[in-house]
């Protein structure tokens, strides 16, 4: 890189601080510093819905996808996320906003039971640190092996930056700054994908490139054999279906920002609005990944992780180069924000508050809130350097991820819409399905059971920790009482009242927004089938 583009990183560096010391002036509670005061509007709270998935390692992890799985990459942002983000926003939203739980264990805690309530929250702060750890972890490898910057130099730069905003304006600044970060990206990864398709001659170009069971979205699925995936139509419609309602529905990391609404209307349009975004965002991270295949086969030696910064590298001159690498940087640290600022929240209310100090001054919080973030930063750069010993850490943020969003999920669902699952069925459902998912996984690794691909392998296990979970659960429950209907009110869908309609036409309606991204996922699906 030359002097213009360490400019424009530098320059990135202190827009997110400034982000953050002019957020701080409008901080003066808890509400404001955990959930942004539930003030903002949808467009917003979409965009970082959305935004905070993009962190971590989505830009990398999409491309890296691409160049391995071909075209059937775009499925885990097609059937993969849209119906997800359509049943969060039409039905999950409304019993997370509408409870007035500030978190995901809270309204857990207020269906069921705290033990319950505690086992989430633990099962979440330790996945949020990891997940982040491994975000700086990442971010230092990718610039090292690119530009021979120290590790050291990476992470705690980036963790001290991120520890500077979110310490000062919470999740506002987080939010904030992942809004910044979504249009960071499109600007910096934009061209490639536009040069790449120019260069091949279009989309048809780029797929006449590719094998034949990588240029199609469905082949792959319903020939399975052969092909780099491995799995078949149960695998991607059933295993990947719950891994991702799992994700879109439950995951405190995104939901979070659906608890920043400013009223459930929007509470309700924030997944809604994300799924537009989250459909097109193949064009600019699996495109790339895909013309690497063809584009620089050799350079990228089987390391597809590479795949996006080796074709920044290849395509872009001094400057852009500059703006693709701050997207690359604000991708992870942004990811790395949204863990902590979610791992502070889970912590100070549904641990601190809950088991260690309870009925302590709003102020009092809102203080712990901000020592946690401190003590999520630490924790998250000594999960960096741990990280050093896994030999691929994407492998391994995908398997924690199945078996701490996934194996969980059918205690929501089963918390949601039905009346009869009590707490202890609740607990001991959820432990199973997060047991038999790392069962799973061990019996994988010791060669007892296989798959096509590690990607199949999570899918499966999270569809077996779910079951496990399930099944568990509603053994249980019928050795144990059911709680009085008053006290179901608002948590579970037959006994809450369907929201008042807001008089707006229908067109701006969470209704017409969730028909038009299923009509909009039905047709790339057909093009491209």
């Amino acid at each position: 890189m030359h002097a213009l583009d360490y400019l424009i990183i530098i320059a990135y560096f202190g827009v997110v601080i400034y982000i953050g010391l002019r957020v701080r002036t409008s901080v003066h509670s808890g509400e404001d510093f955990f959930l942004s005061g539930r003030s903002l509007p949808a467009i917003t709270t979409g965009l970082a819905y959305v935004a905070a998935n993009m962190g971590s390692f989505e830009l990398m992890g999409a491309s890296a996808t691409g160049a391995k799985y071909g075209m059937f990459a775009t499925q885990l942002s097609w059937i993969g996320c849209v119906p997800a983000m359509i049943f969060s926003g039409l039905v999950m939203a409304r019993f997370f906003y509408g409870s007035k739980a500030r978190s995901v264990p809270e309204y857990l805690g207020l269906r069921f039971d705290e033990k319950t309530r505690a086992l989430n929250a633990i099962n979440f702060a330790f996945l949020t640190i990891f997940t982040s750890g491994l975000s700086l972890y990442g971010l230092a490898i990718v610039f090292q092996a690119l530009f021979h910057w120290p590790i050291d130099l990476s992470i705690w730069v980036s963790a001290g930056t991120v520890l500077t905003y979110v310490y000062l304006g919470g999740l506002r600044a987080s939010i904030y700054t992942e809004v910044l970060q979504f249009f960071l990206i499109v600007v910096g990864t934009l061209p490639l994908s536009v040069i790449v398709l120019t260069t091949l001659g279009g989309f048809s170009g780029l797929l006449r490139g590719l094998p034949v069971n990588m240029a199609h979205t469905w082949t792959p699925v319903l020939h399975p054999q052969g092909t780099a995936y491995g799995g078949g139509l149960f695998s991607v419609v059933v295993c990947m279906g719950v891994a991702s309602f799992a994700y879109w529905s439950t995951d405190f990391l995104v939901v979070q920002r659906v608890l920043a609404a400013k009223n459930l209307e929007a509470a309700r349009k924030t997944p809604l609005i994300a799924a537009f975004p989250r459909m097109l965002l193949p064009v600019l991270t699996v495109v790339p990944g895909l013309a690497a295949l063809i584009v620089i086969p050799e350079q990228m030696k089987g390391n597809y992780n590479m795949a996006m910064p080796l074709m920044l590298l290849h395509y872009y001159p001094v400057g852009l180069v500059g703006i693709a690498m701050t997207a690359l940087l604000s991708s992870f640290m942004s990811g790395m924000a949204g863990n902590v600022t979610a791992f502070n929240t889970v912590w100070t209310y549904d641990l601190y508050q809950a088991y260690l100090a309870p009925n302590r001054s709003d102020r009092h919080y809102l203080h712990v809130g901000r020592v946690a973030t401190v003590v999520g930063i630490l924790v998250s750069i000594a999960a960096a350097y741990t990280a050093r010993g896994f030999p691929n850490i994407f492998d391994y943020w995908a398997l924690v991820s199945t078996i701490f969003v996934a194996a969980p999920f059918a205690s929501f669902l089963l918390g949601v819409f039905t009346r009869r699952v009590g707490g202890t069925a609740a607990f001991c459902g959820m432990l199973a399905g997060i047991l038999g998912t790392i069962t799973h996984y061990v019996l994988y690794r010791l060669g007892y059971i296989n798959y096509g691909s590690d990607l199949d392998m999570d899918f499966y296990g999270g569809f077996y920790g779910f079951s496990t979970n399930l099944m568990v659960t509603l053994l249980v429950s019928l050795f144990e009482r059911t709680r009085p209907l008053q006290q179901l009110q608002g948590l579970v869908y037959w006994d809450t009242p369907s929201p008042s309609r807001v008089m707006t036409p229908f067109y701006r309606s969470p209704e017409a927004l969730a028909l038009g991204a299923a009509i909009l996922a039905i047709v790339l699906n057909i093009i491209y089938w």
